[in-house]
């Protein structure tokens, strides 16, 4: 069966038909660039873009960079603050036409996709996926289990924002190179090995794609690090996901 998911992200928005039997896309994803500002009118053009463009009719998964509940978004760090209390499954709803929406964190897609089809899966302790990327995103599980909106990236670090010291966004501005970065990188795992305790972290992003750069820099940290192994897809496939479970 396939299913639809978006994955609006802080620099692209990107979507495909997914396999949920395989837990991949089942065409090569289609991506336009995040408007900026990124307001909720200008992003529900964008994903109706990348939906009109599979001329798709059915159900639609959708992430969002931020606390969702419900559907209702609660915060937006990395797009337009215009969306803080808008109801994004109707906004984007309405945007495709009345096609079924579902809404949910960004990293909470991706978790859920690495946890079912991924690097997670089979693993029942404390796992926490990180997606790096225009910020930080976080999918903390227990026992197999999501804990939703958990939005880690804004933990303070080195008296800011860890996101603002250690996403791939930071390594990009402050033209960090690979050790530099991974220096970073490790101390925001060891404060949140501190806090959680996981037995395994699972770095996402599109950065996944180039762990053999910097992964084996990152020394010191008793869990298990692995790769994404749906890389920057995983957003996607577990939007589609979300949407499969809501129907």
């Amino acid at each position: 069966m396939n299913v639809f998911g978006v994955d609006i992200g802080g620099s692209g928005i990107k979507g495909a038909p997914v396999d949920l039997d395989r837990g991949d896309l089942a065409e090569p994803r289609h991506k336009v660039l995040t408007p900026q500002p990124a307001t909720p009118s200008d992003v529900a053009g964008c994903v109706a873009e990348v939906v009109a463009h599979f001329g798709w009719s059915g159900p639609v998964g959708v992430t969002f960079p931020g606390v969702v509940t419900g559907s209702t978004i609660r915060t937006a760090a990395n797009v337009d603050k215009g969306w803080i209390d808008v109801d994004a499954a109707v906004l984007l709803g309405e945007r495709l036409g009345g096609l079924p929406v579902t809404v949910l964190n960004d990293a909470d897609a991706a978790g859920v996709a690495e946890m079912t089809h991924g690097a997670g899966r089979g693993r029942t302790g404390t796992v926490l996926m990180l997606t790096f990327g225009t910020g930080i995103g976080s999918a903390l599980f227990v026992g197999g289990r999501l804990v939703p909106n958990t939005e880690l990236g804004h933990l303070e670090l080195n008296g800011k924002e860890a996101e603002k010291h250690a996403s791939t966004k930071a390594k990009e501005d402050k033209d960090l190179d690979w050790q530099e970065w991974a220096h970073r990188v490790r101390a925001y795992l060891a404060h949140l090995e501190m806090l959680f305790s996981p037995e395994l972290f699972i770095v996402g992003g599109g950065v996944s794609r180039k762990a053999e750069k910097f992964l084996p820099l990152i020394d010191g940290i008793r869990a298990e690090i692995v790769p994404a192994q749906l890389q920057n897809n995983a957003g996607i496939v577990g939007a589609a996901m979300a949407a499969a479970g809501r129907r």
